[in-house]
């Protein structure tokens, strides 16, 4: 069985973001919880929803900013980004 990645974002609304994965599934994943609640003051830039938008897909991951994060494939399938 193949590692699962990330294929596609788009952006629904507020800090939601659906995200296809390589086995076709979609998930509706919140930001918020992870940018408001974490407690990491380098991760207060994702409230502003312009930056959590600043995004690329790298070799399947969700990268954010200038690699400040790079959440674990897993992590957004399962959509626990918050542990």
């Amino acid at each position: 069985m193949s590692e699962r990645s990330v294929k596609d974002i788009e952006h629904k609304v507020g800090h939601i973001q659906e995200i296809e994965f390589s086995d076709g599934r979609k998930r509706n994943v919140d930001f918020a919880s992870f940018s408001f609640y974490c407690g990491h003051h380098d991760y207060e830039k994702y409230q502003e929803i312009g930056k959590l938008l600043e995004f690329e897909i790298i070799e399947g991951n969700l990268n954010l900013g200038d690699h400040t994060m790079i959440f674990p494939v897993e992590d957004l399938y399962q959509n626990r980004l918050i542990k």
